[in-house]
């Protein structure tokens, strides 16, 4: 099973203040990367593309994400897992 780590996604736009996440990774290469996140809050999130994914190491990238409807923590309100997609190089805001 994939470590699991500590980051943040940001909002398209920055319209909402970045959310913590708890996220894994399940491919990760040069022309592509793929995972699940679960967020540490209870924030509303659209699927579609736009986010940016912030890692523990503090790299960063553009992401898709969606919903992953069977994989909800029972809480009130539900808190649910998202899948996230990007391509290319995750890189450091300093590159």
């Amino acid at each position: 099973m994939p470590k699991v780590c500590l980051g943040k996604i940001h909002f398209p736009g920055n319209k909402q203040e970045a959310v913590e996440v708890k996220y894994r990774f399940y491919v990760e290469s040069p022309a592509g990367w793929r995972g699940e996140f679960l967020p540490q809050d209870h924030r509303r999130f659209i699927d579609g593309d736009g986010y940016i994914i912030e890692l523990e190491d503090g790299r960063w990238g553009e992401c898709y994400i969606k919903k992953i409807v069977n994989r909800v923590m029972p809480t009130v309100p539900p808190i649910y897992n998202y899948y996230f997609r990007g391509s290319g190089r995750l890189v450091k805001p300093t590159e």
